[in-house]
């Protein structure tokens, strides 16, 4: 019975892996389609978010009735419990990633990013891929060091977010208003995006030590102790 249980617990670790593959996976492909205005690589984006949504439904269920049946404690609660929290975040980026390609959806045959923010916005989209690929390592592995520089690697993020913006507001800017508002709303959701990575990397954190990342040093150690 306890194996069972135990299994059941590697089950879930294994599916919030899942969903942080795809997730990570949709946000590349949703930045194609949004520099490529491809249509149809769009479409594939959309679609495929209902498979991270089934995952999540899953994971949950699975999750609550561990609680129901094994009422765990210690650390077995704590995994639990944070893998409910971690399969949220995964799945809003998921819904993020959906909103990038559901705005090159909206903007086909154009684009909604004009040519001289292409190379900003592919850095954002690669760089919130790495993160969540990071972000499943981080969970597989449970390297609290890994973890922790996540929010060191996110600090590039806020840099590009703020560039963007920068952009927009240059006196030269000569694309709309429209454009403007598009560019806004991507800068958002590649921020976010990030953001969620970061979370689940300090999750894993929690779940590995019982303290907060905000109380872990870089080199894995309890700040104060």
């Amino acid at each position: 019975m306890r194996d069972a249980y135990h299994e059941e617990l590697d089950s879930i670790g294994d599916g919030l892996v899942d969903m942080a593959r795809l997730v990570g996976s949709a946000i590349g492909r949703a930045t194609t389609a949004i520099l490529d205005a491809d249509l149809k690589l769009a479409e594939s984006v959309i679609a495929a978010d209902e498979k991270v949504d089934d995952l999540q439904r899953d994971l949950e269920g699975r999750a609550i009735t561990l609680l129901a049946r094994q009422q765990p404690v210690a650390t077995d609660l704590r995994i639990v419990v944070t893998s409910l929290r971690m399969s949220a975040d995964l799945e809003r980026s998921g819904d993020l990633a959906q909103h990038v390609a559901k705005l090159a959806r909206l903007r086909f045959p154009g684009s909604a990013v004009p040519h001289d923010l292409h190379a900003t916005i592919l850095e954002m989209g690669q760089l919130a891929q790495r993160l969540m690929a990071k972000a499943a390592e981080v969970i597989i592995t449970k390297d609290v060091d890994l973890a922790l520089q996540l929010e060191q690697d996110d600090d590039a993020m806020d840099l590009l977010h703020r560039a963007l913006f920068q952009h927009l507001m240059d006196d030269r800017w000569k694309h709309g208003i429209e454009t403007a508002v598009d560019v806004t709303l991507l800068g958002r959701y590649y921020e976010r995006f990030a953001d969620h990575a970061v979370s689940v990397a300090k999750r894993v954190v929690y779940l590995v030590t019982g303290e907060h990342a905000d109380e872990i040093s870089p080199q894995g150690d309890v700040e104060g102790a």
